[in-house]
């Protein structure tokens, strides 16, 4: 899932983002239709560059084997061989909401245990 070897950070990272990396792909494609590349693409520029291409098309197969995805072949823009586009299908709209509304609350708990504990100083018995 990510390119070259990471540190400790990045393990992290690369471990949280392995379990909503589907919903940041559905929402990406909510957005608009997107290819491949884009995906990876859209992620860097939001700060999730730990994903490579390699790890993404077998994500976009599931997605579209489990009916939340279609696709559609079209002319790319350069002039080159059609591209492969994705798009939400309703399943997909139902996933993504109901994903993001799971992550909401998720998050929110764990950023209230991270933020409202600190260190007692003590050490462990």
């Amino acid at each position: 899932m990510t390119k070259g070897l990471p540190s400790t950070g990045d393990q992290r990272r690369s471990q949280l983002l392995r379990g909503v990396l589907d919903l940041c792909l559905l929402s990406l494609i909510a957005e608009r239709p997107r290819y491949g590349f884009e995906f990876v693409a859209a992620l860097a520029d939001n700060g999730l560059d730990l994903v490579s291409e390699g790890s993404i098309y077998p994500l976009l197969t599931r997605l579209e084997r489990d009916g939340l995805i279609s696709s559609y072949r079209a002319p790319s823009a350069s002039g080159g061989a059609p591209r492969k586009y994705y798009r939400l299908t309703e399943a997909g709209r139902a996933e993504l909401a109901n994903g993001r509304a799971v992550w909401h609350a998720f998050s929110g708990r764990v950023e209230r245990i991270l933020t409202d504990t600190e260190p007692t100083g003590g050490s462990p018995a």
